[in-house]
């Protein structure tokens, strides 16, 4: 069965010579992960891809080889890049109850593509508003956004973030946030703050945000909340339906102290490991 997949690959990568690497549970498991990719992606380049993450980021060859295995998967499952220049998706190393595992998270553009799959949007879209731009926005039985950026180099610093949807059969909906408001969420609920795509790729994780808290009230389809919810969660299994299995819970995101009571970051806490 599936689910004894990763055991079999430990018992095997044990049983070499010399110690065990994540590179050996991915060549064990090349049969798992073929059969988990869906058709626009070969197994050879999505291996090639998260052997490149390795090198690009040495911490997640320290993660247990269960966790990168089932970050990887998820990704595969979800026919979404890890941690390439397309911004689709991070495989990220967190502390977890002491252990070092890896996180799977959401990129904004892995997002979008997920929600154009579920068939029924027709535009989506969300942008960062800058101090000399023209914003307008009204909340009310007659919603309205206008947007109109300053086309110069003068726009000034970010103050906002919005995004919108428009469904195929007319509906639509947008959400604003201050930029003083993503950092309070983004401290608040993200565990790693500090460390990854927060801090590499800001303005893309702010729009992630706002686009997911638009996306709440949009009539999209089961199957796009179940794969939006794999969001930030660290899987140690493997299954057909990786959407199913449950979210082990970080506790510790690596070089970042945690409260361990509310899941908050600890202001001050400085990071290592960050892609």
């Amino acid at each position: 069965m599936k689910e004894n997949a990763i055991q079999a690959a430990t018992a095997a990568a044990a049983g070499k010579k010399g110690p065990a690497t994540i590179q050996d549970y991915i060549k064990v498991m090349q049969g798992e992960i073929a059969r988990a990719l869906p058709s626009v992606l070969t197994p050879e380049r999505f291996t090639r891809i998260t052997l490149s993450a390795l090198s690009t980021n040495p911490t997640l060859a320290k993660c247990t080889p269960k966790s990168f295995l089932g970050a990887m998967m998820t990704a595969a499952q979800l026919g979404l890049e890890p941690n390439t220049p397309l911004g689709q998706a991070y495989l990220i190393p967190y502390r977890n109850h002491g252990v070092l595992e890896c996180q799977f998270q959401l990129g904004y553009k892995g997002l979008i593509d997920l929600a154009y799959r579920s068939g029924s949007v027709r535009t989506i879209q969300a942008e960062v508003v800058h101090q000399n731009d023209v914003f307008e926005v009204e909340y009310g039985t007659d919603d309205r956004l206008i947007f109109k950026p300053l086309l110069t180099a003068d726009r000034g610093d970010p103050v906002s973030v919005w995004a919108m949807f428009q469904t195929k059969d007319g509906g639509y909906g947008f959400s604003v946030m201050s930029m003083e408001d993503m950092r309070a969420h983004a401290r608040k609920y993200s565990k790693a703050f500090s460390n990854g795509p927060w801090q590499t790729n800001f303005e893309e994780m702010a729009k992630k945000t706002v686009l997911k808290r638009c996306l709440k009230y949009a009539p999209l389809s089961t199957e796009f909340v179940r794969q939006a919810a794999a969001d930030e969660t660290i899987k140690t299994g493997l299954s057909d339906d990786m959407f199913a299995l449950p979210d082990e819970t970080v506790i510790e995101a690596e070089g970042v102290e945690v409260d361990g009571a509310t899941g908050e970051v600890l202001d001050g806490a400085g990071a290592e490991g960050a892609p």
